[in-house]
């Protein structure tokens, strides 16, 4: 993950006195003093460690902060800083819980895997997430980002990411902050903890002789080490709020990998994995051997489906009296437990889809199920297996977000997502599970979550079909209709795939690549089409 040569940052002081002064200089803004002989460098360098770190800079200071931040030398003595900082916090009001959040904050920036560019990109993140709060890390992370893009095309940060050649800059950020959140433990941090001290105990270390700073410096040591002391016990409790922060992170470079790359999205050869076919799918699956992770043998024998007859004496009552969505026979059956909820904002909602599915549907999850799939070791069969999705009712490869900001809400239903079984399979089922969430995504919400018509009419998504050629596969665009589809028999159905040509609701995020693959069968690659026509709002492999 490192980026220059700077590779294991927090672990040694700058060389020579002139090396730290010229350090100084940058983090002080005082570049006179580089020739300036009067100026002591050891209590320049105390200064500028025992100052309060000011969590109310300008915007364009922090940006300007985190870019000297990254030469060697200055990075040190902002790391050694930020630790004393927060440990004075700590020190003050041992039960503060926001400050042993920013300590953790500040210790994930000094693990030795991060290289410098990500270091810095993750500093701006941080200060923005210390100030709105943990209650408030995704509108945090949001407002962040512009800054972020400003860190990042600052001259000086420049060479740094044109020298790696990264053709997407922030697919890469989000992969390295992935790798990073996999390293996160109390243990890794305890130690990058303990490297900060031994950096710190080296540069004070030139103060050791000098009168009032050195004894100051001192203390300032025993300060921090007795916060380490204390932090054996404290930094399990205060790791999963960092974690969260840097899935929130994640999640929003990767929407700003989206927003960079409309060359991608208009692209006029793209490959295309169509809806397989139920007769097919049930083929599939008889026939591979050995059976997918995600398919289990046998008869289901926990979450049942739900009955309707039985459930529509309390859910009736709610759709028609409390404005919750309407539900069909079959969506309630696709339940095995089930509760009304309004959901309030800020807040994410996730939709795995194919490109023939519609980004604006009915079947949801939270950001929590989300995260624990991506993190499973095969997050398709996690998928498929647990939210109970049968290959031909959705070929996935992507996923869109549903975003509720701060204030806005949504009544749902949620509850675990039934097993499911077919007639054409009917020794195996899908064993379901997690949660899920339903709602209609085509509509908008007023001020108490219920749903209605915006001026605009639904925000469904814009549908195109297209003809196959039964010979050589080629897709045309057709005139077809989705009225006049639905009236053709299944034979003819499939003949004429949909596909999404942009989603409309203005809440709705995406979409982007899942990185699953778009097949869950080998032989399933004879449903691939090529050279579709332009598509916007699709996101697809050249």
């Amino acid at each position: 993950m490192a980026d220059s040569g700077h590779d294991r940052p927090n672990e040694a002081a700058p060389v020579t006195l002139q090396q730290l002064r010229e350090a100084l200089a940058f983090v002080t803004e005082q570049y006179k003093n580089v020739t300036d002989g009067s100026k002591n460098v050891v209590e320049w360098l105390w200064e500028a460690i025992q100052g309060d770190f000011n969590q109310e800079r300008t915007t364009g200071q922090i940006a300007f902060d985190t870019a000297i931040s990254m030469i060697p030398g200055v990075d040190q003595v902002c790391d050694v800083r930020d630790v004393v900082a927060n440990c004075k916090q700590i020190n003050d009001d041992t039960s503060n819980t926001w400050a042993w959040v920013g300590l953790v904050l500040t210790l994930v920036g000094l693990i030795p895997t991060v290289g410098s560019l990500l270091k810095g990109v993750l500093k701006i993140f941080f200060i923005y997430v210390r100030r709105a709060g943990l209650n408030h890390v995704a509108r945090a992370v949001d407002e962040a980002m512009d800054w972020v893009i400003t860190f990042l095309r600052r001259r000086e940060v420049m060479k740094y990411w044109k020298a790696l050649k990264w053709d997407r800059l922030f697919h890469e950020l989000a992969n390295q902050t992935r790798v990073l959140r996999a390293l996160v433990n109390p243990k890794i941090l305890l130690d990058a903890f303990d490297r900060a001290i031994k950096l710190m105990d080296n540069l004070l270390g030139y103060a050791k002789h000098i009168p009032v700073v050195g004894p100051a410096a001192q203390e300032t040591l025993k300060l921090v080490n007795n916060v380490r002391s204390l932090a054996r016990k404290k930094i399990t409790e205060y790791t999963a709020p960092a974690l969260r922060t840097l899935d929130e992170i994640i999640r929003r470079l990767e929407i700003e990998d989206l927003v960079q790359r409309h060359g991608v999205l208009d692209a006029g050869n793209v490959h295309f994995s169509g809806t397989l076919p139920k007769a097919h799918a049930a083929t599939l699956m008889r026939r591979t051997s050995p059976p997918p992770a995600w398919l289990s043998a046998g008869k289901p024998t926990k979450n049942l489906p739900l009955d309707p007859d039985i459930e529509a004496a309390w859910l009736d009552p709610k759709i028609a009296k409390e404005g919750y969505p309407a539900l069909r026979r079959e969506q309630i059956e696709s339940f095995a437990e089930i509760a009304a909820d309004v959901l309030e904002g800020p807040m994410k909602l996730y939709r795995v889809v194919s490109p023939s599915n519609l980004g604006a549907g009915a079947d949801w999850m939270s950001e929590e199920v989300f995260n624990r799939i991506m993190r499973s070791k095969d997050p398709k069969a996690e998928w498929r297996k647990f939210l109970a999705v049968w290959p031909d009712w959705n070929p996935n490869g992507q996923f869109v977000v549903y975003e509720l900001k701060a204030g806005e809400k949504i009544k749902v239903w949620r509850g675990k997502a039934s097993a499911q079984t077919r007639d054409d399979l009917p020794d195996h089922h899908l064993e379901g599970g997690y949660e899920q969430i339903k709602f209609d995504g085509t509509m908008t919400y007023d001020a108490d979550g219920s749903p209605f018509l915006a001026p605009g009419g639904a925000a469904g998504d814009s549908v195109a079909f297209y003809k196959i050629d039964q010979t050589t596969g080629r897709l045309t665009p057709s005139t077809m209709t989705y009225a006049t589809w639905k009236k053709l028999p299944p034979h003819e159905q499939v003949t004429y795939p949909s596909l999404r040509s942009k989603i409309n609701h203005p809440s709705i995020l995406g979409p982007f690549d899942t990185r699953w693959g778009s097949t869950d069968f080998g032989s399933q690659l004879n449903d691939v089409r090529l050279g579709l026509p332009t598509l916007p709002g699709q996101v697809t492999k050249s």
